[in-house]
């Protein structure tokens, strides 16, 4: 539900500068249109809780249901085509609300005739084309903030906009490197093409379970997924963990799409550790947020022993000492390791779920 929040923001902050603009072009309420409602202090509270709304509901809509469907179409397909779903629900949403809001100004029932008579004006006059225009606008802000969202991530957006990480700092992450098992022979088989739609949906299926547990994917490499969390939410309720099976069990559920689609089935090992690093802006023709720290090194070192040691998760003991695992996981030591290329050596324990 965080994610719906900003859509509920956006459509909030332009419908007060909207609203302003009407209120600046028509002067004193005396002056409003017969077809516009005056906007009187109970009615402007309506109308921007109304939009509020409205933008909530075209976030989660985003989120949970088109995002979906539209997700292998071209940027342009997505947003047209979103736009004119979107545009029929709003002449739906005005449908109802406007009767409703002049219902409040003239103080009857929203069944009186008076309150359609004034619907009617409205719908054919300048004030729904002004309104329709004021919607679409909103709804292609929103829309393109779900795709620079989709293509940055959300966090990483909104460090940009705030500028946290313009200077770098030194700050405390947990880190995930998951890596697809088998994933040469599978490519030798499938082909570039069909190998590049079997990743984009591999990649999908596991975007749920990482945003449920405040993961930040940081960077796609291959078949390989790098998923950070700040310190404080990645140890909360073992989030770093639960996230690695949770991925696990939403791929699961896929078995039969992917069996019928590609005749292969993506499985994954991975490793966590933490450690400090440095995070900042960098780039110059393309920004990103970019870690560097000897906490990343070690995670993928980490990671690679998953095949020696018959392991889909292993875990630093440093990382473990700090997470509450024994009463829903089974953790097995494996001993100290030496990381290959790496003169230091680290404990790695093995964790599965408890079953029951």
């Amino acid at each position: 539900m965080v994610r719906v929040i900003p859509f509920g923001i956006i459509w909030f902050v332009f419908g007060c500068l909207f609203l302003w603009i009407e209120y600046a072009a028509i002067g004193d309420l005396t002056n409003t249109p017969e077809s516009a409602i005056k906007l009187e202090p109970n009615i402007l509270f309506f109308a921007l809780t109304g939009i509020t709304i409205i933008g909530l509901l075209v976030g989660f809509i985003e989120l949970k249901v088109l995002s979906r469907f539209f997700a292998k179409k071209s940027f342009l397909v997505k947003i047209s085509s979103k736009f004119i779903i979107y545009l029929a629900f709003f002449f739906l949403v005005i449908l109802i609300n406007y009767p409703i809001a002049a219902s409040i100004e003239l103080d009857t029932s929203i069944l009186d005739r008076k309150v359609w008579d004034k619907y009617f004006t409205f719908f054919l006059s300048i004030t729904h084309l002004s309104a329709i225009i004021q919607l679409s606008f909103s709804l292609f802000i929103s829309l393109l903030y779900a795709e620079i969202s989709d293509n940055l991530g959300q966090n990483v957006l909104l460090n940009f906009f705030t500028g946290k990480y313009h200077k770098p700092v030194t700050e405390t992450r947990i880190f995930m490197f998951a890596d697809m098992k088998s994933s040469t022979s599978i490519a030798g088989v499938l082909g570039h093409i069909k190998y590049f739609e079997f990743l984009r949906s591999y990649y999908f299926d596991l975007s749920e379970a990482i945003l449920k547990h405040y993961g930040e994917v940081y960077q796609y490499i291959g078949d390989e997924i790098v998923v950070s969390w700040t310190l404080r939410n990645g140890v909360k309720e073992n989030n770093c963990v639960r996230c690695f099976f949770n991925m696990k069990s939403d791929l699961l559920k896929k078995k039969d799409y992917y069996i019928k689609e590609y005749s292969f089935f993506p499985d994954f090992k991975a490793a966590l550790h933490f450690g400090e690093v440095t995070t900042g802006e960098i780039g110059a023709l393309k920004k990103e947020i970019f870690f560097t720290g000897d906490v990343l090194n070690t995670a993928s070192r980490i990671q690679a022993l998953c095949s020696e040691l018959n392991e889909d998760l292993l875990i630093s003991d440093t990382l473990a000492n700090l997470l509450n695992l024994k009463s829903d996981f089974d953790i097995k030591p494996l001993g100290v390791k030496n990381l290959k290329g790496k003169s230091i050596h680290i404990e790695v324990l093995s964790i599965k779920p408890k079953t029951v």
